[in-house]
C-alpha cells in the first residue's frame, strides 16, 4: 500500500508542515514534520488517545509545551546557556526565564520543519540539517529521527546525528502520555529502575549532587502512584547509568482505570520524569477539552541535564567521525 503525506498546516513563515499516518503492531500513529513530532497515538480496541496533542496544527504554534516533539540540539536544560568544550566557551540561546538554555533554544529542533526522507506503512524517517552557530552551537549537525511501529505494541524511536565540529548533541522524545483519557495522571502507577536522581534548584537546574532515591519520594523501585508531596509533582532526571548502554527496560507505567500499560526500553543514561504540573492549555486538545495541570506525563530518555557543566555526569559531546544513536521503545499493552 502506498503511503502518502498530507498537508497538516503552515508555520508563521509559510513553510508547509506535513503529516503521515503509520499503522502496525496494534497501534496507529500520526506524526508531523514540525518538530518531528508525534501528533496522535491510538491503540486498537481503546478509544482514548495515548498522548496529548491537538487535532489541528495552528494550536501547536501558540500553545504546545513540546507536545510529542523532538527537542535538540540539547534536550533539557543547560545552566546559564553556557558550556566549555575543548578550551572554548560557548554561549547558547537563553530561552528559559531569560537565563537558561532549554531544549535547544527558541529555534531548536522542536520548532523546525524536518524533511521526510523515507516512509512506509509503519515507519517514517525525518532529517534535519542544523547549521554551524545556530542557537550558539558549534558545528553543522545533521540529525535524523525515525518512528517505527513494531509488532506487539512497540513504538520505536531512533535518533541519530553527525557533526563536522566538536559539539553537543542530546535528543529526546517529548510526548505527554495519558493511559486512560482521564483529566489527570496522578494515580497512574509507575516503576523506575533507578537508584539515584538529580536534585534541582528553584529553577530546575541540577545542583550537581547525585542523590540516592532510597527512602525518598523519588523511590519507584516498586509500582506506586505518581502523585507526589510537592504540588508541582516531578520534573527530575532519574539516573539509569553513567553512560550509554545496550537498550534495556527502565520504566513501567500502568493505569488501574483502563488497564493500559507502557514499558520503556532505552540505552540512554537518564530518564526525565515530568508529571506535567505546569500544563495550562486554554484550547481543546485531542479529547475536545483544554489540558490542565498533570494532564499527561513525560518519560524522556536522554543524557542527564546540564551535563556539560558537571564533569561527573555522562557526556553529550559529539565529534566528527562519530554517529550518535539514541534508541527508545515505548511498549503498549492492555489487560
Amino acid at each position: 500500500m502506498k503511503v502518502t503525506k498530507e498537508l497538516f498546516g503552515r508555520t508563521s513563515q509559510g513553510t508547509d508542515v506535513h503529516r503521515v499516518k503509520l499503522t502496525g503492531g496494534g497501534l496507529t500513529a500520526h506524526v508531523m514534520s514540525w518538530g518531528a513530532a508525534l501528533q496522535d497515538l491510538r491503540m486498537d480496541g481503546f478509544q482514548a488517545p495515548l498522548v496529548l496533542g491537538f487535532a489541528e496544527f495552528d494550536p501547536y504554534l501558540a500553545h504546545s509545551p513540546y507536545f510529542g516533539a523532538t527537542p535538540g540540539r540539547y534536550a533539557n536544560r543547560i545552566a546559564g546557556g553556557r558550556f566549555e568544550l575543548d578550551g572554548a566557551t560557548y554561549q547558547l540561546d537563553r530561552n528559559e526565564k531569560g537565563k537558561h538554555h532549554l531544549h535547544g533554544g527558541s529555534d531548536g529542533f522542536a520548532s523546525q520543519v524536518w524533511q521526510i526522507a523515507d516512509l512506509g506503512t509503519d515507519f517514517v524517517r525525518f532529517e534535519l540539517d542544523d547549521p554551524d552557530g545556530h542557537m550558539g552551537y558549534p558545528g553543522r549537525c545533521r540529525a535524523a529521527c525515525t518512528y517505527r511501529l513494531k509488532p506487539d505494541g512497540v513504538l520505536s524511536l531512533v535518533h541519530e546525528a553527525e557533526t563536522d565540529k566538536p559539539t553537543l548533541c542530546n535528543m529526546a522524545h517529548h510526548s505527554y502520555f495519558n493511559l486512560d483519557g482521564d483529566e489527570d495522571i496522578l494515580y497512574h502507577d509507575i516503576f523506575v529502575a533507578a537508584d539515584h536522581y538529580l536534585p534541582v534548584d528553584a529553577e530546575l537546574i541540577p545542583t550537581g549532587e547525585v542523590r540516592p532515591v532510597r527512602g525518598t519520594d523519588f523511590e519507584f523501585s516498586e509500582m506506586r502512584p505518581m502523585v507526589a508531596q510537592s504540588p508541582m509533582g516531578y520534573d527530575h532526571n532519574f539516573c539509569l547509568s553513567d553512560r550509554r548502554v545496550e537498550k534495556r527496560p527502565v520504566a513501567l507505567v500502568r493505569s488501574p482505570r483502563s488497564g493500559v500499560t507502557m514499558d520503556v526500553w532505552t540505552g540512554e543514561p537518564g530518564l526525565q520524569f515530568y508529571t506535567g504540573g505546569s500544563i495550562a492549555v486554554p484550547v481543546p486538545g485531542l479529547m475536545g477539552q483544554p489540558y490542565g495541570a498533570h494532564a499527561g506525563f513525560c518519560l524522556e530518555s536522554q543524557v542527564w541535564p546540564d551535563s556539560p557543566n558537571h564533569s561527573h555526569f555522562p557526556s553529550a559531546v559529539l565529534r566528527p567521525g562519530e554517529t550518535l544513536v539514541q534508541e527508545t521503545d515505548y511498549v503498549f499493552s492492555r489487560t
